[in-house]
């Protein structure tokens, strides 16, 4: 049997409706929703609050959840523990600038409709159920099959924070 973790993610959106979106620095650099995992003893509103603001650089305000969804499969081939992600909905309380480069590569704004690639599975579905005006879903969501690791990029020669 597969152990199972807990991690948090927030839809954020701007006064055009445009959605936060993250790039990881490490493994595939998948675009997904700000947030991260949930430490012992701590509530997931909490984590939430916490991991994106060390994210974003800007505190936020979780205001109800969009869903829970079980991130399951070996889609990338490995023996991965299902995830179960508390996906909310917030709004920021600052400026969003790129806070933790060690684990974010770059932020940006994008139209839900129109997502980067590669997203990851849980920001697709959960992006979709926000959009549609959704809150207490529950999903099992299977993993992707990972893309290739694209070439090495020189981060400092990059914009890390585009569309804001």
């Amino acid at each position: 049997m597969n152990s199972v973790e807990s991690a948090v993610a927030a839809v954020i959106q701007d006064p055009a409706g445009r959605v936060l979106l993250c790039q990881q620095s490490q493994g595939h650099r998948l675009w997904g929703l700000p947030g991260g995992t949930i430490r012992l003893g701590e509530s997931p509103v909490h984590a939430a609050a916490r991991d994106i603001c060390e994210e974003i650089g800007t505190d936020v305000e979780v205001s109800d959840l969009v869903g829970l969804y079980q991130l399951t499969g070996d889609g990338c081939g490995d023996d991965l523990p299902d995830v179960v992600v508390y996906v909310f909905r917030a709004k920021i309380e600052g400026e969003v600038t790129l806070n933790a480069p060690g684990r974010i590569r770059r932020l940006t704004w994008e139209d839900a409709g129109d997502l980067p690639e590669p997203t990851t599975a849980t920001a697709a579905i959960a992006l979709a159920d926000a959009a549609a005006g959704r809150s207490g879903v529950l999903r099992v969501v299977q993993r992707k099959s990972e893309p290739e690791v694209s070439e090495a990029v020189d981060p400092s020669s990059e914009e890390v924070l585009s569309s804001i």
